[in-house]
């Protein structure tokens, strides 16, 4: 016994002088080892990036090299996804405080989440490899940006929604304490919309999955330069047809989903419920075990409360002109020539873009096939207006299911994840074959490659607004016995409103993104053509036909401004007024 004792004694006397200060716990263990091995991954990933393109190895479909390549392709993604916060924050207080900038932002956000991100691609590579020329560095920014446009529109979309929805009580409020704009956004706008941000931040995350395939094969005339990433495997093993390499990326993904949910969504969806509108203590409200974790773990508090404090007093700064009834408007930018002089300058932009446009397509490009680019446009619109509808029927019911079940969202909020981030390129062989040996029609069975992707948009946004219902007006609906369709008429789908009309627009743009590669789809030697404007732009965009390109994303943004406005602005704008009635 004396010797089984002296190791537990020796332990007593070495923990004894640290008893005086913060207590060390496994909890402290946990977190701190958390925080020192994402700081070290994150270091070697980085190293990386400061080497020159000439080392850059060609990619192995050998799975041991996949964690490395994983560890890769999170680092870009999460790069990309904190540059989309930012980004999401400037334009939601741009385009919600200034009438002028609304008009002008929400058009330019409908327009480029609709851009297919080749287009992208074609501008920004040769600037990033020429700002670091030689170096891994500049292929490293031009696949974050990449990353960058398939995540930041919805989410920039969202909080821009969630700041025109701020309820009037909350508004006038603030109004009466003459807060200045910088303390009414962080102590008012921003928490209100934290809860729509976050779960728009799940979804971006997982549709960079998809065009990380396209991000990470750097290519700029006949160099062709791939980084080692998730996605450049991806790329290899469909080129190559190797359906093991294949099985091994999704299982890859998968793990990493699980793991980035656990230690970053799941905590952030947590943390959102402190920012719900009514304060009933609820059961089944979000957890994490993280969270926990940090929140009980005591040294970890004690060093975190200190760097708390200094964000709390930078945020309680007063800076900004004070708003309210009693603040004083300038009549120098509320006057109607300021107005004048704004939309003419907007007018006179627009019109040398179209005759730089013009003067590139009208040399090559005749009025016939303009007036069939257009009807091209018109197939391509069919389809995107009737995959809207149908993903809406089906994922609004269940998304507010899902939503109102918080211990259920958790289950399936990692499922979701991964389903949002599957490639959906992958299955597009599925459906050639299936299309080939059934003899369907490639205009009706291709168009559902382009709602693979860009469905989960609405159920996440559904499942974030369903969230947020108030528990109050849930327990009075209850008690009213208001159930069946007048339950969904008067309580969910008026509550779930903006949150759809985010999701549904942006799997709207989504899917004109999509129909890029959606409307030509092929498998060894078939391939399958549907009539639209994604087959014409790639065919352009294959052959190097700049006027035909430039012709159909003219065509492409054209349709998608007009349609915006004669559908989803006005819908937007009767779910503000509901809102702010409320």
């Amino acid at each position: 016994m004396a010797n089984r004792s002296a190791p537990a004694l020796s332990l007593r006397l070495f923990w004894k002088p640290l008893a005086r200060g913060p207590q060390l716990t496994v909890r402290d263990a946990v977190v701190f080892a958390l925080v020192i091995g994402g700081l070290a991954l994150i270091a070697v990933g980085g190293r990386q990036t400061l080497k020159p393109l000439s080392v850059v190895g060609a990619i192995s479909l050998d799975p041991i090299n996949l964690p490395a390549y994983a560890l890769r392709t999170t680092l870009r993604m999460l790069a990309a996804m904190a540059v989309s916060l930012v980004f999401a924050f400037a334009f939601g207080v741009m385009a919600a405080k200034s009438r002028r900038l609304e008009r002008l932002l929400i058009p330019l956000i409908d327009i480029l989440q609709s851009v297919p991100v080749l287009g992208f691609l074609t501008f920004t590579v040769t600037f990033f490899l020429a700002l670091f020329p030689g170096q891994v560095l500049g292929a490293e920014f031009a696949a974050i940006f990449a990353v960058f446009t398939s995540q930041a529109w919805n989410m920039a979309l969202a909080f821009y929604q969630s700041l025109k929805t701020v309820p009037r009580d909350l508004q006038d409020v603030s109004d009466s304490l003459r807060l200045g704009a910088w303390r009414r956004f962080w102590t008012l706008e921003a928490p209100f919309g934290a809860p729509a941000l976050v779960w728009n931040m799940m979804i971006s995350m997982s549709g960079g999955w998809f065009f990380v395939v396209q991000a990470e094969a750097i290519t700029v005339g006949a160099t062709t330069v791939r980084l080692p990433g998730v996605g450049s495997y991806v790329a290899l093993a469909i080129e190559r047809r190797d359906l093991h390499a294949i099985g091994w990326a999704v299982l890859t993904m998968l793990v990493v989903i699980l793991i980035y949910d656990q230690l970053m969504f799941r905590p952030l969806v947590a943390w959102a419920e402190r920012f719900r509108l009514d304060a009933t203590l609820r059961d089944d409200a979000p957890r994490s075990w993280l969270l926990n974790f940090i929140e009980r773990a005591d040294l970890a508090r004690r060093v975190l409360r200190p760097a708390g404090s200094v964000l709390r007093s930078v945020a309680s700064l007063r800076l900004g002109a004070p708003t309210g009834p009693a603040a004083p408007v300038s009549r120098f930018w509320s006057g109607r020539w300021v107005d004048v002089a704004w939309w003419a300058a907007l007018g006179g932009v627009a019109i040398l873009a179209a005759l730089k446009g013009i003067s590139v397509v009208g040399h090559e490009v005749g009025l016939a096939e303009v007036g069939h680019v257009f009807a091209l446009g018109f197939y391509t619109l069919i389809r995107v207006v009737v995959l809207t509808v149908v993903a809406s029927l089906i994922w609004t019911p269940i998304g507010v299911m899902i939503g109102l079940r918080p211990r259920l969202a958790a289950f399936v909020q990692p499922v979701a994840q991964f389903l949002a981030a599957f490639p959906a390129n992958l299955l597009f062989p599925l459906f050639v074959l299936a299309i080939v040996r059934f003899h369907g029609a490639p205009d009706v069975w291709l168009s559902p490659l382009m709602i693979l992707g860009a469905q989960w948009y609405i159920l996440f946004n559904v499942i974030g607004g369903a969230g947020a219902l108030s528990w109050d007006l849930r327990e009075a609906a209850s008690s009213f016995r208001v159930t069946g369709w007048t339950w969904w008429k008067r309580v969910a789908l008026p509550f779930v409103m903006p949150a759809y009309l985010v999701g549904a627009n942006t799997a709207a743009g989504a899917a004109w993104n999509a129909a890029i590669v959606a409307e030509v789809a092929s498998w060894g030697s078939t391939t399958l053509r549907a009539h639209g404007l994604g087959a014409y732009i790639l065919d352009g965009s294959v052959t190097g036909d700049l006027p035909r390109v430039v012709l159909g994303v003219a065509v492409m943004c054209l349709y998608v401004v007009v349609f915006n406005s004669l559908m989803w602005r006005p819908l937007f704008a009767l779910a503000e007024r509901r809102l702010h009635a409320a």
